[in-house]
């Protein structure tokens, strides 16, 4: 959820700002000076992904003033900037190239292939990935500004609240902009279904309040009195939201009311204009696999055959042995001794006990692993403002320079989405050795190019986190949890399933209704927590099926080592040999680990 050999650019902005920032290492060759330019442009096209990595400063450090531009000028710019580097990047000869060099252009070359691929449709946004849709419950800036101002924009001087405030003016013209967009697309026929705008307008609903209510006022108003600028900055903020910002959200609420009008109740993109040629793209995408929907379907339905019966078979050692697997799961949900109150106070419990399984996992990870990462991590709720339509966990990066601590989310909507036992494998992925681990282990890699940390590829980091999982079973942390072992068990037959239900949504037309009974039936998930996982899938097709694929992945080149190394494979060198480059596709994965058990 995930961020040097480095070049110094002589003459040019960036020199200053790159050759400074933490954990970069100069080697002069051609293919890293154009990685440094295609950074810097990424920096420049998005100042809110520049303030996130801590990179806003030196020559950058106007950004932190700004947010993106994301007008229909911004947005054909950017697509032609794409398609240049693609023509730079395959000018290249790759066989003139080290080893590590092939990784490191592999693996942007994917990337640009990738961006151009999508930029052909002329609709949408991102999300969790390529999305149809530029707003909806899990897109646009009406939701993620606030909280990226409240969490990622530092207040430490004047200076930093002044930036503040012109990012409280640039919200309101990004709002507008996102406003045009959806009109453009939806003259297009690209509509997001009912249940997807219902969302959007209850969360629009809690967003579009009073300059009192609102967080970007709130947030900067507390933060600078804190310390010691005064309750200026609030007013100010507050003047400037009710002016800009708040008619703005208004304008594209009443837009977005007036698509509900139209919109059908179809989920899958298939109902789209070219959506039937935008799923495998979006699918290619998110999971880097080389995978058609109908193989992906039955890789699904062959691991959830095979997950279904391991999760049976423990059911059965824990004295669970009525009823189909789902139903004994869904029984485990209801008992009393596994939940924690619906409650602020109650939630508040559930985040005090995911940090503490955070803490103890820490302990355990120098004896699997030749490095940890050196920076701090932690376990939040997700904004009430935004859990209506949030993701049920997901994982943010720390700054590069260690100055914000990588971040868990839990969404505690409602308690009873999250038993007792089902929280600690969700830490184990999420934060580490999960995602916090992987990603931490890139972002202070003195060898990885800074394009390459601030690179992500889902297949490969979902995986990792779903393999983190089992990881963190084989290191023992459910020795004394045994309920916890079958929410470690259930997440991953979860993972199985969304491979089958994303594509059963896209492709093979599936109703919401079917892909939310296939998870009740399936694992006796709670209707919220199946409703919100399908919605989820409706907004990011293909991106619910690199979990498991991605695992796949880890666990055959694990195996495979095994095999052949017999008694001297170690956890260690392994995890080594696959952590070593960050992350990369899943072809380039494959061969990293096959290069690696050759050399055994």
């Amino acid at each position: 959820m995930y961020a040097d050999r480095r070049q110094f650019l002589a003459g040019t902005a960036a020199t200053a700002v790159l050759s400074a920032t933490p954990g970069w290492a100069a080697i002069p060759t051609p293919l890293s000076a154009m990685f440094d330019e295609f950074v810097q442009a990424q920096l420049r096209r998005s100042p809110e992904g520049a303030t996130s990595l801590g990179l806003d400063t030196g020559a950058n450090a106007d950004l932190r003033a700004r947010l993106s531009d994301q007008s229909p000028a911004a947005i054909a710019a950017s697509k032609a900037e794409t398609n240049a580097q693609l023509k730079r990047l395959e000018a290249v000869d790759r066989a003139a190239l080290s080893t590590e060099q092939k990784v490191d252009f592999d693996c942007v070359l994917f990337t640009r292939r990738s961006a151009v691929a999508v930029q052909a449709f002329d609709f949408g946004g991102s999300s969790y990935g390529p999305s149809p849709y530029v707003v909806s419950q899990q897109s646009g800036a009406y939701q993620s500004v606030p909280d990226f101002l409240d969490t990622k924009h530092k207040i430490e001087s004047k200076g930093d609240a002044d930036a503040y405030l012109q990012r409280v003016q640039a919200f309101g013209r990004q709002i507008d902009e996102q406003t045009e967009r959806l009109r453009h697309d939806a003259a297009a026929g690209v509509v997001p279904p009912d249940f997807i705008l219902d969302l959007t307008i209850e969360q629009m609903g809690k967003t579009a309040v009073s300059a009192a209510d609102a967080l970007v006022v709130q947030s900067i108003a507390r933060r600078a009195a804190a310390k010691g600028l005064g309750d200026g900055y609030g007013k100010q903020a507050a003047a400037i939201y009710t002016a800009s910002v708040l008619p703005a959200l208004q304008r594209q609420l009443a837009e977005v009311r007036q698509l509900r009008a139209r919109a059908s109740h179809d989920a899958g993109i298939w109902k789209l204009p070219q959506g039937e040629a935008f799923y495998p793209v979006a699918l290619k995408a998110t999971t880097t696999a080389s995978m058609s929907a109908e193989e992906v379907h039955k890789f699904g339905l062959d691991q959830a055959k095979m997950l279904t019966a391991r999760l049976d078979s423990e059911l059965r050692k824990q004295g669970f042995t009525k009823g189909t697997v789902g139903q004994r799961m869904a029984a485990l949900y209801k008992n009393p001794d596994q939940l924690y109150p619906n409650t602020d106070a109650g939630k508040q419990q559930a985040i005090a006990y995911c940090n503490r399984r955070l803490d103890a996992v820490r302990i355990k990870l120098p004896t699997v692993f030749e490095r940890v990462p050196p920076y701090s991590f932690e376990v939040r709720r997700v904004p009430p403002q935004t859990e209506a339509g949030a993701a049920a966990a997901f994982s943010q990066s720390p700054a590069i320079d260690g100055s914000r601590p990588g971040l868990v989310y839990f969404n505690m909507k409602d308690s009873g989405d999250w038993p007792k036992f089902c929280l600690a494998t969700t830490v184990y992925h999420e934060g580490l050795p999960g995602h916090q681990e992987e990603g931490g282990l890139a972002l202070s890699n003195m060898e990885l190019p800074l394009i390459r940390k601030i690179s992500g590829f889902s297949g490969y980091g979902e995986g990792w986190a779903l393999y983190a999982e089992q990881l963190a079973d084989e290191i023992g942390m459910y020795d004394d949890d045994p309920l916890g072992r079958l929410g470690y068990l259930k997440f991953m037959l979860f993972r199985a399933n969304r491979c089958v239900v994303d594509t059963g949504l896209h492709h093979f037309r599936w109703t919401r209704e079917q892909a939310i009974k296939r998870f009740v039936d399936q694992e006796g998930e709670t209707l919220n927590f199946a409703t919100r996982e399908v919605d989820r899938y409706c907004v990011n097709p293909g991106q619910a099926c690199s979990y498991k694929i991605g695992h796949s992945v880890f666990t055959d080149v694990r195996e495979r080592a095994k095999a052949k190394m017999g008694q001297r494979f170690t956890l260690k060198a392994y995890h080594t040999a696959v952590l070593r480059y960050g992350r990369v596709p899943l072809d380039v994965l494959r061969q990293i680990g096959d290069d690696w058990i050759a050399r055994a």
